[in-house]
Order: C-alpha cells, then structure tokens, then sequence
C-alpha cells in the first residue's frame, strides 16, 4: 500500500509540474470545473507534456550533434564544434581555419546524413506500425531493403546500371527498393490491400530478391562480392553534401506527408470498419502511405545501405512517451530515430572510424527492441 500511495502522489506531483498555467487553476479547482473544463484543462496538459517532451528530445539530438562532430582523431571540443559553426555561417565567403575545415568539409556531410537518415526511418517506421497496427513492422516490411540490395548487387557485380554515371548503383537501388511498392499497389487492383496482404507480399518478394542476390553474389569476383556485402550493412562513409540534399528533402518532404495523413492513421487504428463509416476510403488511404513510406526509406537506404533497428526501436521508445497518437508521435519517433543514429555514430567514431555503422545499430537496437518487449506491460494499439 505504501508504495502505492507513493507513485500516486508522484504521479499528482507531475501531473501538476506538466500542467501550463490556465490547466493547472482548472485542475486544482476540480470541485466547482465542469466535466468540459477538467477534460479542456487536461487536454491542455496532454499537449504541453508531448511538447515539452519533443523540445527537450530535440535539445538533446543537438548535444549529440556537436558530440559526434567532435570525435575523431582531430578531436575538438564540444563549444569549439558549434563555434566553428557558427563562425562559417557569419563569415562564409571567408579563409576557414583547421576546426572549421575539418567540422564542414569531412565532418558535417556525415553527422547529418545520420541525422536526416534516421529522422526519416523512424518516422517511416512509426506510420508503417499504426497502418499494419503490428509492433513488428518497420520501413523494411514490404521489401524495401531486398528490392534495393538486389539493385544494388546488379550494379556492384554485373555492371548493370539503369542510368551510367556516379549516382548509377544509387539510382539502381532506389527503383529496385520501390518494385515492391508497386507490386502491392498492382495488386490492389484485383485485391484489397489489407495489412495481411501487404506483410506477406513483402515478404514473398523479400525470398525471390534475397535468391537473386545470393546467386549473383556467388558468381561474382570477391572483390565485387565484399563491396556488395559491406552495403548491405549499411554505412555513413560514402556520405558527401552532393548526397545530403536529397536525403534532406525525402525526408522533410515524406514527414510532412505522413503529418498529413496522421488523422487517418489515427482512424485506422480502430479499424477498417470504424474507418469507413465515417467516410474514409481505407484502401486508398493505406496505399497513399505505404507509397510515401517506400519513397522516403527507399531514398535513404540507395545512400546509405540497409541500416536497420532505427525504423523498429525508435518509433517504440517514443511511443512509451508520448502514445500512439500519430500527430505527436510521428514528429517524436523522428527525433528518436535521429538521436539513436547520433549515438550510434558516436560510437562508430569512438571504436573504428571505417566500421559500418549497421553494425552498431543492430548491436544496440537488438537488447533494446527486448528491453521494450519485456518491459511492456499493456496494449498500445
């Protein structure tokens, strides 16, 4: 009993600090509020907490921001990164000094290449888990990343490029990753696309793309084989600012796509049935998003390979904030996804500069994503 009494006061006690001004008078006036004013004052609280909640999460991508910057064998320090920074912005035609040279030209491209990679998996992740209403979909679940290593595997081993040129195994990867998106949306013609139908189509072509790469794979030259199994593994190096500003732009524009659906999403989380008696067309909307969820993880897996765990444990963690309403959550799993990339390549840096950075989000997303199960003790759906 004792400790009940102490988490019920602790829970009044934060309630009350999450309350702004207006809320907290109605809240504590509870006697003579109306049942309208405490749900009016309550919801006030509700949005001032997730706000708070996103500006302090952002607050912290940008220490881990001017933290990974820093690392390296060059090391500076954490004021003298943002100093750097700032200097160039305020004097940009000018002569750079060492510090800046080494935050803006090899430094920078990588730290938000990550940084925007992981903003969009995780956002693509959340929407993709409040459509399929599965806890185990992630951005990959359609296929998205065999469609892209098997285009990127004709590039590396074959030769073959849909368009020659430097951004050729880019752009082979890119419309490999959307096949299945296109598969699904063929198929919607003959089918409804339910959740069921999306996961095992996905899954189906995920088998006949994973055989064609293996095979290719095993036929190639091992040097083009190695080249092939390092992508697939995902990594930062190859990040340039030739590279940043579509990355930018795939997952700036897909996050304000998925913001705008998020209403629906928050519909279809009571069924197809609910969903369409208010007027919904189900159908369309679930392929209007998983479309905008392939072309968002599509554009960041042909830069950066399959990096995976960031689009499945970020969107979770967020959710054990700030619930599974998407107009909160899809902006929160976004800096989530950010931050768990930010640390990652703090670690990356720390350990091994060259190490795929994959690999390190598998190291931590794997006893995290148990963590979450184990710790789970009720329904979010």
């Amino acid at each position: 009993m004792s400790k009940l009494k102490i988490r019920t006061k602790v829970a009044e006690l934060g309630k009350g600090v999450r309350l702004s001004n207006v809320a907290s008078r109605k809240y504590r006036d509870s006697d003579t509020a109306t049942a309208s004013q405490r749900a009016v004052a309550d919801y006030k609280a509700y949005r001032y907490a997730k706000t708070l909640m996103l500006i302090v999460v952002a607050l912290l991508c940008l220490v881990a921001l001017g933290v990974d910057i820093g690392l390296g064998p060059y090391h500076i320090d954490f004021l003298d990164v943002y100093r750097a920074i700032f200097d160039r912005l305020g004097d940009w035609g000018g002569t750079m000094t060492t510090d800046e040279k080494v935050v803006w030209d090899l430094r920078m491209p990588r730290v938000l290449t990550a940084l925007f990679a992981g903003m969009g998996l995780a956002m693509a992740g959340a929407a993709m888990q409040s459509m399929m209403k599965n806890p185990l979909a992630d951005p990959y679940t359609t296929g998205i990343s065999s469609g892209a290593a098997l285009g990127a595997t004709l590039a590396m081993t074959m030769g073959i490029f849909l368009i020659p040129g430097t951004f050729g195994t880019v752009v082979n990867a890119f419309v490999f990753a959307l096949i299945p998106a296109g598969f699904i949306i063929a198929m919607s013609v003959y089918r409804k696309p339910s959740p069921a139908m999306i996961i095992l189509s996905g899954i189906s072509l995920m088998y006949i793309f994973n055989a064609i790469q293996s095979y290719l794979m095993l036929v190639a030259d091992p040097n083009a084989a190695s080249s092939v199994y390092a992508w697939t593994i995902g990594s930062l190096n190859q990040a340039s600012w030739d590279n940043l500003p579509f990355i930018f732009c795939v997952s700036l524009l897909g996050g304000i796509a998925l913001m705008y659906m998020a209403r629906v999403l928050n519909t279809m989380n009571s069924g197809d049935a609910y969903s369409k008696s208010i007027g919904i067309n189900v159908n369309r909307a679930r392929i209007i998003v998983l479309v905008t969820i392939s072309v968002v993880a599509a554009g960041i897996v042909s830069f950066t390979g399959i990096i995976g765990f960031i689009g499945l444990v970020g969107p979770h963690i967020a959710r054990m904030f700030v619930g599974s309403d998407n107009k909160i959550l899809i902006p929160a799993a976004g800096l989530m996804g950010a931050g768990l990339m930010l640390l990652a390549d703090c670690v990356v840096q720390t350990v091994a500069e060259t190490m795929p950075i994959g690999i390190i989000t598998s190291i931590i997303g794997g006893p995290v994503f148990m963590l979450l199960i184990l710790r789970q003790k009720r329904e979010v759906w």
